[in-house]
């Protein structure tokens, strides 16, 4: 089993290991074109209704409403292993803290796009065929709760999550491409976890792609993605190069540099 799972690890890292630097580079590009994309397909209808256009799909259902939560089961003893060779628990803890700061970042988001969609929608029900504004329902937890329909500037919190995931996720992988180029000794712990965070990228990004073709806005879409984009940049490509804070994952700047 060991075996098996370490020649997975091997396969990723050879995918991962010449194409870091361009995929760090490009992705932002990457999820703003396939929003745009599968915006103009849903404008223009040409996509044919799938299983993923229902939002009872699986993966929506035990994924992506609970993204986050799988982001921290997979990420936090991944971080926690794979930051530790040769360095001390103060920078391990150090390190843990970057998932400290996604979640903040996750959080003033998502309550924020709660926040919008509640101060610019309407609350509506149907009275004989005609839809009327129900004024007493003041937000779209109590207008959905009354079997209401509310409509309001939803931000794409799907679009936002699922980006940002995407990123942190990318970024904090990278230690385990010089564990495995220098044949550092590794627990089947760690490379299950690895295994685990590209197939969960994997979701991340067919999901994202199945939001831009079947669900919200166009606006919305790019407004999330774009809010998934700064969050990283402000840390990973700004704050994290500082002393007073999180710092880059261990060989980070290495592979930048080299790859």
């Amino acid at each position: 089993m060991a075996a098996c799972l370490g020649s997975v690890v091997q396969l990723l890292v050879s995918f991962w290991k010449p194409n870091i630097r361009i995929i760090r580079q490009f992705l932002p590009f990457f999820f703003f074109g396939v929003s745009l994309t599968g915006s103009i397909l849903k404008e223009l209808d040409v996509v044919p209704q799938t299983y993923f256009s229902s939002s009872r799909n699986l993966l929506n259902l035990y994924f992506v409403k609970i993204s986050w939560g799988w982001n921290l089961v997979l990420l936090l003893p991944f971080l926690f292993l794979s930051n530790s060779y040769n360095r001390t628990h103060i920078y391990v803890l150090k390190r843990l803290t970057a998932l400290v700061v996604a979640t903040a970042i996750w959080y003033i988001c998502t309550e924020t796009f709660f926040y919008i969609e509640d101060i610019t929608g309407t609350c509506y029900g149907q009275s004989e065929s005609v839809q009327v504004v129900r004024e007493e329902f003041s937000t779209k937890a109590e207008c959905r709760r009354a079997g209401l329909m509310w409509d309001g500037f939803d931000i794409s919190g799907h679009s936002f999550i699922l980006a940002y995931s995407t990123f942190l996720i990318v970024e904090e992988m990278v230690p385990m491409l010089h564990l495995v180029q220098h044949n550092q000794k590794r627990t089947a712990v760690l490379d299950a976890l690895y295994v685990a965070l590209n197939a969960i990228v994997v979701i991340w990004v067919w999901m994202f792609a199945c939001t831009s073709v079947y669900f919200h806005e166009t606006i919305h879409k790019i407004l999330g993605t774009g809010c998934a984009v700064l969050g990283w940049y402000l840390t990973y490509k700004a704050w994290y190069l500082n002393p007073f804070s999180p710092g880059l994952p261990p060989h980070h700047s290495d592979h930048k540099q080299h790859e």
